[in-house]
């Protein structure tokens, strides 16, 4: 309860503060990507039940001959790349901790489909609220293999406390000037090799 009441007075005085913020890259956003602006995707909370992470858009609508969307390094623009290496696509998910579905400090969440790869350990960092940081993005980021930062996930499950959320909320703010290990399109990669793994690891069981 204690780490909620936090969650809900960080955010509301956030969202006071960074309200221009928020309103000059809406306006950008919609001016070199039209509309939507936000960007919604599924992604597992809380035990893992199913909420939509909202972001602001960063990649264009560009589809091939044959109707689907191209990859997503084809339609990332520039002004996108600027957009995720500032991690203002994120601010967001301030509503997204106001609604109960993150909190501000917690496992990052990841794709859906990741779940059925997850060993019951690597579950466990579903037992708490996913978050806007985590102690992953504070050690290492993108230079942490994913099974690093799921056992970073789990060390948090089981040491959090709200001293370490606003040890984890310092650095971050460090991180993030220091833009350290930020590169989406390294977590992207990294993603599709975890699941690939996953995915052989699961057929050699079978056979």
């Amino acid at each position: 309860m204690l780490k909620r009441f936090v969650d809900i007075i960080i955010v509301l005085v956030a969202l006071i503060f960074l309200l221009p913020v928020f309103g000059f890259v809406f306006y950008k956003v919609r001016k070199n990507l039209g509309s939507p602006v936000f960007f919604l995707q599924e992604r597992p909370g809380l035990n893992g039940k199913i909420f939509k992470m909202i972001k602001f858009r960063s990649m264009k609508d560009a589809f091939d001959q044959n109707g689907h969307l191209l990859p997503d390094e084809e339609r990332i623009t520039a002004f996108g790349h600027k957009l995720r290496s500032t991690t203002l696509d994120e601010m967001p998910q301030l509503i997204n901790v106001l609604k109960g579905d993150m909190s501000i400090v917690g496992p990052r969440p990841q794709m859906k489909d990741f779940l059925e790869h997850y060993t019951p350990e690597q579950m466990r960092r579903h037992e708490v609220r996913p978050g806007m940081t985590g102690l992953a993005q504070v050690s290492g980021r993108n230079h942490l293999s994913w099974e690093e930062k799921f056992e970073l996930d789990v060390e948090y499950v089981d040491q959090q406390s709200i001293g370490l959320d606003f040890k984890i909320m310092f650095k971050t703010v460090i991180v993030m000037l220091k833009k350290e290990g930020i590169n989406a399109s390294d977590q992207v990669v990294g993603a599709v090799r975890f699941s690939e793994q996953k995915s052989s690891e699961a057929d050699l069981s079978q056979k």
